[in-house]
């Protein structure tokens, strides 16, 4: 048997004594979840995703078992990984929201990341910096070529906002299409791109982030479960709304995106704010003021 297959047989035993065990009494059917609570996206830089996680679910240990986060570790789609979760296969996901999502899966509505993810910093080559720094915005949408995932929920908003973008289903193969000169810009989240050009410098060492300007749009990002595990999104529900009110949620982002902060005040970038043309109604726009004032848009 697979890693893999031994995993989902084990995630599916684990459901099937939770079941027996609340049907005879054994546990409470408060928060009947499993004792492992698979995640996904997994990786260096969605590590902060599910510290948050861990914190919201600790501070409701009063009134529930502990629960232990294991990452669901196969190399898998976002599009896979919502069906995975729609199967029980994993628990909860860190995803931008769209109408879609919100119509297939279960959406605890409170912004993990404060809108950061929404602020994109340009990856390109490192040549063209002095050609990108001249442009405005009318040039950026003529001239320029943008990358991203083909599964990707910012996908749509770039186009609706007159950005040329071309595309693929792998992640990483976009770096590889960026540096064979494919298209000419990568745009991602200030959380993410210092982190993951970090990680990449010795493959990639003609890549750079581009230093003028910056791409805004309103983009929420929340936890999401199964349809019908309500007691688990109360739970994380419940868990944020502690985190938030006694401080920790702010401490931990603030922790993890100190740098990216600290070099944001210091740097002068033109900011262009784009329409976020997919958010559903009803989700409120982040509230960005942990790391960029209201007053800069």
């Amino acid at each position: 048997m697979k890693f893999s297959e031994c995993h989902k047989y084990f995630h599916r035993i684990s459901k099937l004594i939770v079941a027996v065990s609340v049907a005879f009494g054994c546990v409470s059917p408060v928060f009947s979840s499993e004792a492992v609570i698979r995640y996904f996206p997994s990786g260096t830089i969605y590590e902060y995703r599910w510290k948050l996680l861990e914190l919201a679910l600790a501070h409701t240990n009063d009134m529930a078992k502990p629960l232990q986060l294991v990452p669901f570790t196969e190399n898998v789609t976002q599009n896979r990984g919502i069906s995975l979760l729609e199967a029980g296969d994993i628990d909860v996901i860190a995803l931008g929201t769209n109408a879609e999502r919100e119509a297939q899966l279960l959406p605890i509505k409170i912004d993990i990341l404060r809108g950061i993810v929404g602020f994109r910093l340009l990856v390109i080559r490192a040549a063209d910096q002095e050609r990108i720094t001249q442009m405005d915005d009318i040039s950026l949408r003529k001239q320029l070529m943008f990358g991203l995932n083909s599964q990707w929920a910012d996908l749509p908003i770039m186009r609706a906002n007159g950005f040329s973008v071309v595309t693929s289903s792998d992640y990483e193969n976009l770096f590889v299409m960026l540096a064979a000169n494919r298209f000419d810009a990568f745009p991602r989240g200030l959380n993410e791109a210092r982190r993951e050009l970090d990680e990449r410098k010795q493959n990639y060492p003609q890549l750079a982030i581009e230093k003028s300007k910056a791409l805004y749009f309103p983009y929420p990002v929340y936890f999401w479960v199964n349809k019908n595990n309500v007691a688990l999104a109360k739970r994380i529900e419940l868990g944020l709304n502690r985190s938030l009110a006694d401080g920790s949620f702010r401490k931990l982002f603030e922790s993890y995106h100190a740098a990216e902060i600290t070099a944001l005040k210091k740097e002068k970038r033109k900011v262009i704010l784009l329409d976020n043309t997919i958010l559903p109604a009803g989700n409120a726009k982040p509230d960005t003021s942990w790391w960029w004032p209201k007053s800069k848009y």
